[in-house]
Parts: C-alpha cells; structure tokens; sequence
C-alpha cells in the first residue's frame, strides 16, 4: 500500500450568506412587527381592516353611480331614480366659484391661473439648492408681479413699491457699515415710506399705463383665496417668527419683554377672535378716514399669530443646540449677526423643520376660518352661495369631499417636502 496521504478541499472564499427567513424580512416582516406584534394590536387590526372594506364597499358604488351632467339637485335625483350615487354636477356647474369665488370676473381667470404656475417656478430655486441662483431673481420679483396680476390695475404700483424697497435695502447696508444696525434700520424705513408717499403722486397721471382691470378684495374668494392668505402669511410669519425667538433671547430687558408679552398674548387668544378683531377693530388704530383693505387686515392678524407660534418652535432649537456653538462663534471673533447668520440659525432652523412645518400646515387649513367674517374662501363658497343657492340646496357630501381633496393634496405635497429636506439636511450619520 501506498502512503499517500488524503487532504480535504479547502475553500479560498467564504461561502455566501443565505436569506434571512421569509418571516423576518421584507413586508412579511413589518406586517408581524407593527400590526400583528401582539393580541391587541392584532384585533386592532383586524377590525380595522374590517371597517375599512365596509367603507369601501358602501363608497365606491355611491362615487361610480355618480351624475355628472344635471343642472340641479333635483335633475341628479331623477337621473338616479332612487339608487345610491354622488350628484358631481355640483363640482362641473360650480368649479370656477369653487376656485375662484363668485365675484371675480370670468373672463379674467388666467391672471391667478398665470400666478399660481409663476409661483410654482419662483418657489423652486428657494426650495432646492440645486437649481441656479440665477433663479432668485424671479423669486423675487414674483410677489409684486402677482400683486399686479390678481388685484389689477396699473403696474407702475408694484414696481414703485419694489424700487423703495430696493433703495432701503441699499441704505440700511450703507447706514449700517458707517453708524450701526439700528440707525441704518430707521433711515432704510425712512427712506421707503418717503419713497412710496411721493411715488403715489406720480402712479395717478399713469394710471393707465400697463393696466388690467381692477378686481376690489371683496371680490376674491373660493380656494384662490385660501392659496393668497397661506402663501402670504406663512412667508411673512418665518422671518418675523424669527426676530421674535432671536429677541425673546435677548440680554436687553425691553426687548425681551416685548417679545415675551406678545407671544403669550398671541399664543394665549384663539385665532377666530383675531380675525374679529381685523375685521373691526383694527381699523380704529388708523388715522380717520383711512379704509385698510380687508384682506391686508386678515393677513396682519393671522401672521401674527403664526409668527408667534414659530417664534416658539424656533426658540426650542435655539435651546437644543450646546453651549460650545456660541463658544465657537465668539472664538472666530464674530459679533452677533454674524454669528446668528453663519453658525447658530442655520442649525437651528434645521431643528426646527418639523416644527415649522407643523405651524404652517395647520396655518393654511386655519385660513378656511376668515368664512366666520364673511369672507368667502372654499368653505365659505360652499356654506353660502353655493348651498344656499335653490338649485343645490341639501347637497354636502360632494363639496366637502372636494375641498377634503384640494387641502389634503397641498398640506401632502409640504409634510412631503419638509421630510425630504430634513433627508437632505442630516448630517450626523457621516
């Protein structure tokens, strides 16, 4: 016999892992965790489960039957003849009032249509830091375009209060490089308001030059209203929701009480005894004969009861971020705006995104409350001339159902964008 000796095969690279088992990965894995982890979210589940199928059985034949081609309340009951189904000729005979109110001219709907794809474009570079800066200009530009486009009249109005604003700015830097914040703040609003008194006497000799039809406040209404106040407030409220956490913080015992007084007071009073308050008594706290537009009136009240609630939440990440931020600061020899400016808001702001968002999501559903002061927004549309209207009297469902859907898609789209900027923003796991 040989004396050969019999060596085993050795690998040279480790076998691969297997898969996990089907029961602990993939959607059979999260159904177990998050809907079956236990005997009473299990029959949480499963009556959950068996109320939604019942909705869905008892909905879906109600929307399908639905009419889409009647007149009248009474044509779609006919049409029916006793069977389930939802009346949309409401939403195909309204939709314009639904959008636009019932007053603004019909022929002159392509100006808020042109403002709300203008607002898409100029929201764009703001949103996502991707996109050329370039594109700032017409963010920019946009709210005194807009202003022209939805209210009418000349467009030499806009343009003069853009051009006060832009020479304000320039002075409130200048002022501030040679003899402070303060002074430069004070002559940059001189400055504007000189600017903007006798620019008025110049807009009426060219009255009409670059014109459109005036459309008067009271005649704005539907869901175009309810976009104006959102928009408007929210942009307003962030950068005075700011100054007022930034001041709250202040080592200046005035200041600070100040901003301590107004948010608790703001904080402390509901937001419909504001909008009473704008729609009459604020006017008593302008000169005699004074007539300040009632939308401008409800814009001032709810921006400032929204600022107040951000000035809280931006405060919070104020407080959240270490002691050694401002060390850092003070160490890089930089005073206080430059500070705020380059290292302690920004991780701030960043905190706070939830928050904020949070404010403004609950601020655009809010605005459906100015219907109490007989402003006509989507749900003022509906409660008022559309269901007090002898064609529709008796119908809800449809209406409602159609505004649930325009407000969910709006707050939907921002809750979306706000997560993903937070995606974008996360720094902790490098």
């Amino acid at each position: 016999m040989s004396d050969r000796l019999t060596v085993g095969f050795v690998r040279h690279e480790p076998i691969p892992p297997s898969p996990p088992p089907i029961a602990q990965a993939g959607a059979i894995k999260w159904i177990r965790e998050n809907l079956f982890s236990n005997i009473i979210n299990s029959v949480l589940t499963i009556l959950s489960v068996y109320f939604v199928i019942k909705l869905v059985l008892a909905s879906v034949p109600w929307i399908w039957n639905g009419v889409w081609t009647t007149d009248s309340l009474r044509e779609c009951r006919e049409v029916l003849e006793g069977t389930s189904g939802a009346c949309w000729s409401v939403l195909t005979e309204r939709w314009n009032q639904m959008l636009f109110g019932f007053k603004y001219p019909v022929e002159e709907y392509w100006r808020p249509t042109l403002a709300f794809v203008l607002l898409l474009i100029s929201v764009a570079p703001v949103l996502f830091k991707k996109l050329p800066r370039k594109m700032l200009v017409v963010s920019a530009i946009y709210p005194f375009l807009t202003f022209w486009l939805i209210w009418g009249g000349t467009i030499l109005a806009p343009l003069m209060v853009a051009a006060a604003l832009i020479l304000a700015y320039f002075i409130f830097v200048e002022m501030e490089k040679r003899v402070g914040f303060v002074t430069g703040l004070v002559s940059g609003i001189v400055c504007a308001s000189a600017t903007l008194y006798f620019s008025s006497y110049l807009t009426q000799p060219l009255s009409g030059f670059i014109s459109l039809e005036p459309v008067a406040s009271r005649d704005m209404g539907g869901f175009m209203l309810n976009l104006i106040l959102g928009t408007i407030c929210v942009s307003l409220s962030i950068p005075l929701g700011i100054i007022l956490a930034l001041g709250r913080q202040s080592n200046m015992p005035i200041i600070k009480g100040i901003c301590v007084v107004f948010i608790e007071f703001i904080r402390g009073v509901p937001l419909i005894t504001l909008l009473f308050v704008a729609n009459v008594v604020l006017s008593y706290f302008f000169p005699p004969g004074t007539n300040l537009d009632l939308i401008l009136r409800v814009i001032i009240m709810i921006t400032l009861f929204s600022s107040a609630y951000i000035a809280e939440v931006i405060r919070g990440g104020l407080a959240a971020l270490p002691r050694g931020q401002y060390e850092a600061a003070d160490s890089l020899g930089l005073d206080y705006p430059q500070a705020m400016r380059l290292i302690i808001l920004p991780q701030a702001l960043k905190i706070s995104i939830p928050g904020i968002v949070n404010v403004a999501v609950g601020l655009f559903k809010d605005t459906t409350l100015v219907s109490v002061i007989s402003m006509f927004d989507l749900v003022g549309m509906i409660r008022g001339p559309i269901s007090s209207s002898t064609a529709w009297t008796g119908i809800y469902w449809e209406l409602y159902l159609f505004a649930i859907i325009l407000f969910f898609v709006v707050c939907y789209c921002i809750s979306q964008y706000s997560q993903w900027l937070e995606r974008q923003l996360r720094t902790d796991h490098h």
